[in-house]
């Protein structure tokens, strides 16, 4: 039994050894070894994805039922392994440039990532917890790395406070689901709305509430957003890169199995939580970035609005629903890579500039670079034949699959009003005069980066076939019978 418990913890197992290894290889070789250890995480997570695609793991319950192993758990460790990879390998530069090449960094991403996947495959709520903390101590200390700046240290501490409430908030659910359900283990808690029908106790009925919020602050969900665009803003541009992509993902995959798994049984007090606070996302992801004049701020709101839309089909309940929110979440993690690259990228005299008006002109001074943005910001827009499209069309056929019709026109109109600073970009980099051009050259693996999410972007719509079909079968594991 140990050796399948084991087994089915495999990519686990093997990234947190790696972890504490290359933990071990820094303090023996000193700061030094900043370049060594990055490259060696990066090889990490890759045989960590490997490991994930192995047939021979067991699928089911481990460890007496605290994680669970399937294909939607499978299918976003591996969206969460490619959000930290690309993270680290677009730090590179920035950190030796920038004097925070310290060997910890890529180290801390690696416990975030391990703690991400426990929070994936989590099937009871002590281990949703263990997994949540050692994703979020590691997260915090990431967002004040560099000590010497106040921006960072506000960005950390920020962040620290408010998520010790969001985590007070989730144990307090916890514990009113614990003492009313009498079982910490998600089987257990569905078992008891399956004996309990109609008559379920309001205990556990606040206590979801108090565990929504908790998650809710995890995604930057509306009303729980307001650590994002200072934090987003504040922190080192590849830790905000990394926070947009590979915590959100995570969060969101616990977000979608706490709610259709264990209360499952409570979708129609639940599913009004997650359409207010879609609709709250949405509109404020929309309205709030108009007037922002730094391009990670405008991001931070970008984030808050994206995962308003994700959230409409999780409100929808459906396999549908799961699917569409899998396809979106693939398409994003893409998408924001790709724009935070180009952010890595505006450099003026050897520093970092985030200011909007800072990108008029790019078409004449790097038209790739202004290319590969505006193919990112048409995307996000939502504009045909553009990846993003296809992620919003899959969760309104979704949401009026589920007879949401109001819940789809909002996401439709928010999704014209947010358009409008997408486009802006674009009119800033194609038709302005440049002020002053950005330092080239921009490096071979930022380049890389840039040319992949790129076409992936672009060119989604002609083979999406995998993607689709993948979270599909994801989002069928979810939803057994």
């Amino acid at each position: 039994m140990i050796t399948a418990d084991l087994m089915a913890i495999l990519p686990e197992l093997f990234l947190v050894c790696s972890a504490i290894a290359l933990l071990m290889l820094g303090v023996f070789r000193g700061n030094d070894s900043t370049q060594l250890v990055s490259s060696l995480s990066v090889l990490a997570l890759v045989v960590t994805f490997a490991l994930i695609l192995l047939p021979a793991r067991p699928e089911g319950v481990a460890f007496g039922g605290l994680l669970t192993i399937d294909g939607f758990g499978d299918f976003m460790k591996l969206l969460v392994l490619i959000g930290t990879g690309v993270s680290i390998i677009i730090s590179q530069r920035f950190i030796q440039r920038e004097d925070m090449a310290r060997f910890e960094f890529p180290v801390l991403m690696l416990f975030a990532t391990v703690g991400m996947m426990a929070m994936i495959s989590a099937n009871d709520l002590i281990a949703l917890y263990m997994g949540l903390e050692l994703q979020s101590l590691s997260l915090y200390v990431v967002a004040a790395f560099r000590r010497d700046n106040l921006r960072s240290s506000e960005a950390g501490l920020k962040y620290f406070v408010l998520g010790a409430l969001s985590s007070g908030m989730l144990l307090y659910g916890s514990s009113m689901i614990y003492g009313f359900a009498g079982t910490t283990n998600f089987d257990g808690i569905a078992r008891v709305f399956e004996i309990g029908g109609a008559g379920v106790s309001i205990g556990l009925i606040v206590g979801l509430v108090f565990l929504c919020a908790g998650l809710a602050f995890k995604v930057s969900a509306v009303p729980f957003h307001m650590w994002t665009p200072d934090v987003y803003e504040g922190a080192p541009t590849p830790v905000t890169a990394f926070f947009a992509t590979a915590p959100k993902i995570a969060a969101m995959a616990l977000f979608i199995r706490v709610l259709i798994e264990p209360f499952g049984g409570l979708f129609d007090q639940w599913q009004q939580i997650v359409i207010a606070v879609s609709i709250g996302s949405m509109v404020l992801g929309a309205f709030a970035a108009i007037n922002q004049k730094n391009i990670k701020r405008l991001m931070a709101y970008s984030s808050i609005g994206h995962i308003g839309y994700a959230l409409i089909g999780l409100a929808s309940g459906t396999e549908a629903g799961i699917s569409g929110i899998a396809i979106y979440l693939t398409i994003y993690i893409f998408m924001n890579l790709g724009t935070f690259a180009c952010i890595l990228c505006m450099r003026q005299k050897d520093r970092m500039v985030e200011g909007i008006d800072d990108l008029k002109g790019l078409s004449k001074t790097n038209p790739m670079m202004a290319l590969a943005l505006a193919i990112f910001m048409f995307s996000m827009a939502g504009i045909p034949p553009l990846a993003g499209f296809f992620g919003k069309l899959y969760i309104f056929l979704a949401a009026i699959d589920a007879q949401l019709y109001t819940l789809a026109v909002i996401g439709v109109l928010t999704s014209v009003v947010g358009a409008f600073y997408y486009l802006r970009i674009i009119k800033l980099m194609y038709f302005d005069e440049p002020s002053e051009s950005f330092d080239t050259p921009i490096g071979r693996e930022m380049t890389a980066v840039l040319v992949i999410t790129g076409v992936f972007t672009l060119l989604f719509f002609v083979i999406p076939g995998p993607v689709v079909e993948s979270a599909g079968a994801a989002a069928a594991t979810l939803f057994p019978g």
